[in-house]
């Protein structure tokens, strides 16, 4: 089986740069990874019957993808929230570019993260596998952010239909760094309506409650008699409409699951399925922490090409990262980032059907 990666051009974005698509196909799937934020502007697998559809929303044109901020994009510097206006380190305050009334920063800032940026492309092709390297530098300041920051990411598509991303990053200046990639996936199809029968499996006992400005409280709870207890499969459905004060406040999933498991290696961290299509998709990560997030912000405005909308519920994201607000919340992971040290992050995407 040979493994190709083609570059295309798809578009020229409001600063006048040309966006390229990068795309990787080994002959039963193909994924299509834009220049732009190094969103994934499609992955196309096939069902039980062999047929190809693309699994991740999408949008109606170039246009849509060039207003569309961080969609299905490399989310960065940090993404989910940070509160308090900034963060402290080593006794200086950082102010950060959120929300002036709340003091809320999300997905990297008012003017724009690494999501809506143009990364440096360089494909690659092997025997086993091909992919794309995504090179980005973010200078000392960027919204607020201390630190030049120098980040590598590599999607790489092998013979197994497995799609994997790595990244590093090393900076001048001591930071947080909580980078991921925020696709929405419909394992029915792009357009194919809401994912509540979808089955979802999460490798999670434990999350972060949410007050009422959607930041964790600091709090690590049981899973256990909440909505958010998908640690035996079950469908989707009727957690998003659970009358759970947690629900209710994120007006459906949007939520930091807390991982089983520690160290450095990758673990298994969630599996969703759709029984109609058989399409299974199983994520495994070394980050400690995965974003559920049912896309409660789509609201029919955003078109999504083919004469469809995005409405809430249209796709799951499953984001592997550090815990949201963690700059700010000494009792969670760290995210700080020194000179000299590289952090790595690994997260693995495979594809197969259910029998």
């Amino acid at each position: 089986m040979t493994i190709t990666a083609h570059t295309s051009r798809f578009g020229t974005n409001a600063h006048g740069e040309t966006v390229d698509c990068i795309t990787l196909d080994n002959g039963r799937m193909q994924v299509d990874i834009l220049t732009r934020g190094g969103a994934l502007a499609a992955i196309r697998v096939p069902d039980r019957a062999g047929t190809l559809a693309n699994v991740v929303l999408t949008r109606g044109d170039f246009a849509g993808w060039d207003r569309g901020g961080s969609f299905n994009a490399l989310v960065g510097r940090y993404a989910g929230r940070i509160s308090g206006s900034g963060f402290t380190i080593d006794g200086q305050f950082h102010a950060l570019t959120g929300d002036p009334e709340t003091g809320i920063t999300i997905h990297g800032g008012r003017g724009g993260g690494w999501g809506t940026r143009l990364w440096t492309a360089e494909q690659f092709e092997t025997p086993d596998h091909a992919g794309v390297i995504l090179s980005l530098h973010s200078p000392d300041g960027d919204n607020g952010f201390p630190g030049a920051v120098d980040m590598v990411a590599t999607w790489t598509l092998d013979a197994h239909d497995c799609l994997r991303l790595d990244w590093q990053a090393r900076t001048s200046r001591a930071t947080h760094i909580n980078m991921c990639s925020h696709p929405y996936f419909n394992l029915a199809g792009a357009g194919a309506g809401t994912i509540d029968g979808h089955v979802l499996q999460l490798l999670a006992s434990r999350y972060t409650p949410l007050d009422d400005r959607m930041i964790p409280t600091g709090a690590i709870a049981d899973v256990a008699g909440t909505p958010l207890d998908f640690r035996l499969a079950r469908p989707i459905g009727p957690a998003l409409r659970s009358d759970h004060p947690q629900i209710r406040l994120a007006r459906g999933l949007d939520h930091n699951l807390v991982i089983d498991g520690s160290g450095d290696q990758r673990r298994l961290a969630a599996i969703l399925c759709d029984p109609a299509s058989g399409r299974r998709l199983t994520i495994s990560t070394t980050e400690p922490g995965i974003q559920v997030y049912s896309g409660n912000f789509l609201d029919g405005s955003i078109a999504a090409g083919g004469g469809t909308l995005l409405r809430q519920g249209d796709g799951l994201a499953l984001e592997t990262q550090h815990f949201p607000d963690s700059p700010n919340q000494p009792g969670f992971p760290s995210t700080l980032l020194r000179p000299g040290e590289t952090r790595h992050s690994s997260s693995v995407y495979a594809f197969d059907v259910m029998g």
